[in-house]
């Protein structure tokens, strides 16, 4: 038993559940994002009702061990973070009374918000980077009212878009670290599965840990093609966000 490998990322050796799916499902009104067990959903489509966390099996070889938990904690890290930015868009939605559930357009919000306050308020979206906010200023001479509370539905939106740039941030930073992991574990199948036929020591453990290794690789590609599309919905996020920016300079 390899104790030094995270033990959350991988099912229990002798476990009488080991021929279960790696991805164990959680309630379904937990979150939005997509378990790697499904096939990813269509552009628009953002609500699926499984939903599972990574969880790799042993392979018997420490380093092969080791590179499949840190896939799998990369993974789990990822869709929790944009299942967070889904949260705040939908939170953001529903308070303006926008369209939600299958989308994560905002610019509709953002115009409500700025007609709706705008004999008061000046509102806008800055960008910078990878970062974007919710830009809120007082009508008037500048500095007026300063220090007075923000309406209660602008402070929302500001708190928020906040927390949806850094969920959109640190989705595309999860994703770009996950292809490479990824690719470095698909890219060597062959010699993998040469290292683990290697280390069984009996002919029924060799069986029984390749089955575990093509398990892995089967939920890599899955993960592998959800991670890119968390990543990619993050990036559309970031651009909504420069398009609504530019387009109020």
């Amino acid at each position: 038993m390899l104790r030094f490998i995270c033990c959350c990322c991988f099912s229990s050796e002798n476990s009488g559940n080991e021929r279960q799916p790696l991805l164990q499902p959680r309630p379904p009104d937990l979150t939005e994002a997509g378990s790697a067990r499904q096939i990813p959903p269509a552009r628009s489509a953002l609500t699926v009702r499984r939903v599972g966390r990574l969880v790799m099996r042993r392979v018997g070889v420490p380093e092969l061990d080791q590179r499949f938990s840190d896939a799998a904690e990369t993974f789990n890290e990822q869709q929790e973070h944009y299942e967070a930015l889904v949260r705040h868009i939908n939170n953001l939605q529903r308070s303006c009374d926008c369209a939600q559930g299958d989308t994560l357009a905002f610019a509709e919000c953002v115009g409500k918000i700025r007609e709706e306050y705008k004999a008061t308020h000046r509102v806008s979206i800055k960008l910078k980077g990878y970062d974007f906010s919710f830009s809120v200023l007082p009508v008037g001479i500048e500095g007026e009212c300063d220090d007075e509370p923000l309406p209660p539905h602008l402070k929302l939106a500001q708190d928020e878009l906040r927390g949806a740039s850094e969920k959109v941030r640190a989705t595309i930073s999860k994703g770009t670290a996950l292809q490479e992991l990824f690719g470095w574990l698909l890219r060597s199948k062959d010699q993998m599965a040469d290292q683990v036929k290697g280390a069984a020591p009996t002919y029924q453990e060799q069986g029984r840990l390749t089955e575990n290794l093509e398990e892995n690789m089967r939920e890599v590609k899955r993960a592998k093609e959800l991670s890119m599309d968390y990543r990619q919905r993050a990036g559309e996020v970031l651009t909504e966000a420069a398009q609504i920016a530019g387009a109020y300079l």
